[in-house]
């Protein structure tokens, strides 16, 4: 496997399986935004399948082996500073999203969704205090608040919110949604 396939991060080592089970609805050929991206062990999966891959971090030191690779672009951003969002006159066929909330940016992050384009969100909800981190109210969405946030702009293929002992046990919530 080519090296910048791999991820080299601290974190999560392997692809969540909810990104895996839903990454083939991801339009052929569009775009990809791997949001808050870690070691980029999601957008790596997209670029063997064909697609150009952003990888947004505060820190992308962890994907720093992609600057060599055409179809990716490492950006460094800080998204919760309070200013504009940084990819606001571009669109995305698959946004994808895990382990992160900034509930201020949430709206941005919709509109990067091109008209049949996915969005594949994974993140840690409320009763994940009974886990350990995160465990602050602003990190941990509310129950159906994926759902909330796109009803009527989205098609949901799929919502879970549930506990998972894997890869860490904990409360987390995910949705699978195509824009309209």
């Amino acid at each position: 496997m080519a090296d910048h396939l791999v991820t080299k991060h601290a974190g999560f080592q392997e692809p969540s399986p909810w990104i895996l089970r839903w990454a083939d609805l991801i339009p052929t050929g569009t775009p990809v935004l791997d949001l808050a991206c870690g070691g980029g062990r999601h957008g790596r999966l997209f670029l063997p399948r064909g697609h150009s891959v952003t990888f947004l971090d505060r820190d992308i030191s962890a994907v720093s082996d992609l600057n060599v690779v055409p179809e990716a672009e490492c950006l460094e951003v800080d998204l919760e500073t309070g200013g504009a969002f940084p990819l606001a006159a571009r669109t995305f066929g698959g946004v994808i999203v895990t382990c992160y909330l900034h509930r201020p940016i949430l709206p941005d992050i919709l509109d990067a969704i091109t008209p049949g384009g996915v969005l594949l969100y994974e993140t840690f909800a409320q009763g994940n205090e009974a886990y350990g981190h995160p465990a602050r109210e602003a990190y941990l969405l509310k129950e159906g608040e994926l759902l909330d946030a796109v009803q009527g702009e989205f098609i949901v293929r799929a919502y879970e919110h549930g506990y998972d002992a894997e890869p860490k046990p904990g409360i987390r919530q995910r949705i699978c949604a195509i824009r309209r």
